[in-house]
């Protein structure tokens, strides 16, 4: 039986009173324990801040040559929080409301509804490291409108939100390095766990510019390191960014929940050709003022699409804002995986515009005409800018295109309340967790959860585990442990240097991409997933008979750690697969075509599915074993969502 170890009592007493029970370690004894923390994006870095300013004694590893490369950094749009400084209506309790509704019903009541209270003291501890907030004339911290909510209640600081929170928390994080409290490693990429006696005790790393590969022993693991949506191959992701480190967790006893969940982001700059290696986000936040249109015509969008119209040429009458036509209420602003349904919708129905036919148009005209350009200059300035880089089309004179692309991951390392995995010790922090998004993450909650993880759970909870550990003795580094994780971690380097095959590791990311993408992308079939299971397990055989790994280990190189994450995405790739699966019902981001009402929206079966599925690795080539957290919903009732 999984335990989420979710406190008694009252919604909104329940992390305050758990909060006074938990066990504390005295100033005295925390500089005898050491935590090692794995990612230095907003929850690494916040986290890592926050043990050692405790007393903790942290290493912090990270791939990039600095930890304010994150990919955090590349968030845009705005960090929620209940703050009500609009007086239209918020609270915690609708802000936990919006999360639990816009997951679609399929998220802990408990881990929300703390992640709203929460949320308040982010911003304050945010404007204390003096984040640059927008601002209103007369001085107060603005806010705007983000899916799938009908209050004003997302802080950003223009369009590099992200960013913003992060050099605060760097900022943070690096005053503790400079005590001595912190001892950071860049470019160093985390290979495996070490367990004793069952529980988490190190990590084995490579240095990512000798080869060098090496244990590092702590009392506690705590992995911060992002989602998994470069299985996808193309994502609005960071290259660099992987399921490595949980995913050798999970291979360790860490049970993977929920990997089906994938979020697909409605506004995206869209595909222009198989260059591409990635692609960009145009941020949520422009669908405040940007209204999202097609033509009404099939004709239409053919003229368009062959130059002989342009945007500007399609009278008013003619354009469909379909959003605003079929969910009034909330109109552009509604959730994700509605938005980016609907664009699919448009597309197939053969109205999409752009060369390809594949995009919709994000059009401010109106809201420049209504607000004058300065105005709009002002509030996405950096995103219309970036736009114009790299499409050449100015979105002040027309409409940008967009179409939804793979973005965020919902699914992750299975947690209790308190964050710790099924591996004692190991604890697993943001975007890499499961466990506040439910089946949708509402846009601006990625930062909120990132940082309430690292500044205000994990302080609590870790410190509640190392304290009844009854033992403050450092880790053992001469325990066999380490040495023989060590020596699999380089028979398994080994295995990818020996790959000298006639295909690159990359052709074979595309495919698995093209794949994920075709089968387990925005619309799922049972049929479908179950070729893509088969085609990724050819795949699989293929990577390891065919691929071809250059380089040496005691180097910089590329090529070697992109192998060892495209091994790791086609085998997170079939879980996703099985998974999508199992769950015979739709609902958010996982839509099964076999599932949904007479007006196309997602339907749930909570009947058979209101659970969290949290699958136990085997072996290889073994199929993994279902564990079921059966969702109790106390506080919301489960009805059929509605955005109209």
């Amino acid at each position: 039986m999984l335990d989420s170890k979710v406190p008694a009592g009252p919604l909104a007493e329940k992390w305050s009173k758990h909060k006074f029970e938990m066990k504390l370690v005295n100033p005295a004894n925390k500089r005898k324990f050491t935590i090692i923390v794995v990612g230095t994006g907003l929850a690494g870095a916040s986290a890592a801040a926050s043990l050692a300013e405790l007393g903790y004694n942290v290493k912090t590893f990270c791939y990039q040559d600095s930890p304010r490369r994150a990919h955090s950094i590349a968030a845009q749009g705005g960090i929620n929080a209940a703050k009500d400084y609009q007086n239209d209506g918020d609270s915690v309790f609708r802000l936990f409301y919006d999360t639990i509704k816009g997951g679609d019903y399929r998220a802990r009541e408990a881990n929300v509804y703390r992640l709203a209270e929460v949320s308040v003291n982010i911003i304050d501890q945010c404007v204390a490291q003096g984040v640059p907030f927008a601002r209103e004339y007369g001085g107060l911290l603005d806010n705007r409108s983000f899916g799938g909510a009908q209050v004003s209640r997302t802080f950003y600081a223009r369009g590099q939100t992200g960013q913003q929170l992060l050099l605060g928390a760097y900022s943070a994080l690096n005053r503790q390095i400079q005590k001595g409290k912190v001892k950071s490693y860049t470019r160093h990429e985390m290979l495996d766990l070490v367990k004793i006696d069952g529980e988490a005790r190190g990590i084995i790393t490579r240095d990512l510019v000798t080869g060098k590969v090496e244990a590092h022993e702590g009392h506690a693991v705590l992995l911060c390191t992002g989602g998994y949506g470069n299985v996808f191959f193309l994502s609005t992701n960071a290259m660099g960014c992987n399921v490595t480190a949980a995913w050798r967790a999970h291979k360790r006893g860490a049970f993977f929940a929920n990997p089906c969940y994938t979020q697909i982001h409605p506004t995206c700059i869209p595909v222009t050709g198989d260059h591409q290696s990635k692609l960009t986000l145009m941020s949520e936040s422009l669908r405040n003022d940007g209204r999202v249109w097609v033509p009404k015509t099939i004709e239409m969008a053919e003229k368009l699409r062959k130059g002989e119209l342009k945007p500007k040429d399609i009278k008013e009458d003619d354009r469909d804002y379909f959003l605003e036509r079929k969910y009034p209420s909330f109109g552009n602003l509604v959730p994700r995986d509605v938005a980016s349904r609907n664009a699919k919708e448009m597309v197939d129905e053969g109205r999409g515009v752009g060369k390809s036919g594949v995009a919709v148009f994000l059009d401010f005209a109106e809201a420049i005409q209504r607000l004058g350009k300065d105005v709009v200059e002002a509030k996405y300035g950096n995103l219309f800018d970036m736009y114009y880089q790299i499409t050449d089309e100015n979105p002040y004179e027309q409409p940008m295109r967009i179409y939804p692309a793979v973005h965020y991951t919902m699914g992750g390392v299975w947690v209790d309340y308190n964050l710790m995995t099924t591996v004692p010790g190991l604890y697993c922090l943001g975007e890499a967790n499961f466990s506040d998004h439910g089946a949708n993450r509402l846009g601006a909650s990625a930062l909120m959860q990132g940082l309430s993880d690292g500044y205000f759970v994990i302080p609590y909870t870790v410190g509640d585990y190392l304290a009844k550990i009854g033992n403050f003795n450092p880790v053992d580094k001469n325990n066999p442990a380490f040495e023989q994780t060590r020596k699999e971690v380089e028979e398994r380097i080994n295995k990818l240097l020996a790959l000298k095959g006639s295909k690159t590791v990359d052709d074979i990311h595309k495919k698995l991409g093209h794949i994920m993408w075709e089968y387990c992308g925005m619309a799922r079939t049972a049929e479908g997933l179950t070729k893509a299971k088969g085609l990724i397990q050819e795949l699989r055989k293929e990577f390891w008979s065919d691929a071809c790994v250059l380089g040496e280990n005691e180097e910089l190189n590329m090529s070697l750690e992109k192998a060892g994450r495209v091994a790791d995405f086609l085998e997170l790739g079939e879980l996703m697969v099985v998974d999508a699966l199992n769950r015979n019902e739709s609902c958010g981001g996982h839509f099964r075509l076999e599932s949904q009402t007479e007006e196309g929206e997602a339907k749930r079966d909570d009947e058979h599915y209101a659970y969290v599925s949290a699958w136990e690795y085997k072996g290889d080539e073994q199929p993994e074993v279902l564990h079921k957290e059966d969702l109790v919903f106390e506080n919301v009732k489960l009805t059929q969502r509605s955005y109209k």
